[in-house]
């Protein structure tokens, strides 16, 4: 699987929201809506990226008793998202009942399912590969289709864990970039070196005056890495 780049949509408002989608698409083909543009705009945002022709990773981050969680994976499935996120920390239950909805209302709306990614330890926390480890395990085994970890984490766990799984890894930063409240960070080159499938990138690319730029030659990038150049 080729590595994909993901746009962090973390603003505060539809409009800027669907400035940055009408700048970068179609190089950019993935953006991520979370709760701070979902809390503003809700739905709308993920219906216009979808009608661009873009795919949507909502990352709401999915954590409370097993049947709020599985209705509110249903609300997802019905709004076309390729994936979305669930925190591996609500348990069991919790998670088998979002697989479960996930399943179910995919197969109800004749839809292909979106994929399930569990949150191990936020990129913002400092953690031990261990225990990042033990949570991504917990997540797979209840049968999600992956894990949001660092690039510090991701070589370890493709070694110990024998099946195929999909990696998101947030926290990309440039080289030059100055220090923020994200604490297990990593260059592109870095993350799709150490495994990852999707690298997700929001400040870095917001901030700059030429995003397209940015994009453009994050996306170049990965092109040269996964061509071993």
């Amino acid at each position: 699987m080729k590595t994909q780049l993901i746009v962090a949509l973390d603003v505060d408002s539809f409009k800027k929201a669907k400035r940055f989608v009408d700048k970068l698409y179609p190089r950019v083909r993935i953006f991520k809506v979370g709760s701070q543009l979902f809390t503003a705009s809700g739905p709308k945002a993920v219906a216009y990226i979808r009608k661009k022709g873009a795919d949507v990773f909502l990352d709401l981050k999915f954590y409370d008793i097993p049947n709020t969680v599985a209705q509110s994976v249903r609300q997802a499935v019905r709004l076309g998202v390729r994936m979305l996120t669930v925190h591996i920390a609500g348990g069991l239950k919790m998670l088998k009942a979002a697989v479960k909805a996930a399943r179910e209302e995919a197969l109800c709306l004749k839809q292909k399912k979106p994929l399930l990614i569990g949150v191990t330890i936020l990129t913002s926390h400092k953690a031990s590969r261990k225990n990042v480890l033990k949570l991504a395990k917990i997540g797979l085994d209840c049968g999600l289709d992956g894990v949001v970890c660092s690039a510090q984490e991701a070589p370890l766990l493709r070694e110990k864990i024998k099946k195929t799984f999909v990696i998101v890894t947030p926290g990309i930063r440039s080289d030059r970039a100055l220090g923020d409240d994200q604490k297990r960070t990593a260059t592109a080159r870095e993350a799709i070196q150490a495994g990852s499938d999707f690298l997700v990138v929001g400040r870095p690319l917001l901030k700059s005056q030429e995003p397209l730029k940015v994009a453009k030659e994050l996306l170049e990038s990965c092109g040269k890495l996964r061509r071993g150049l």
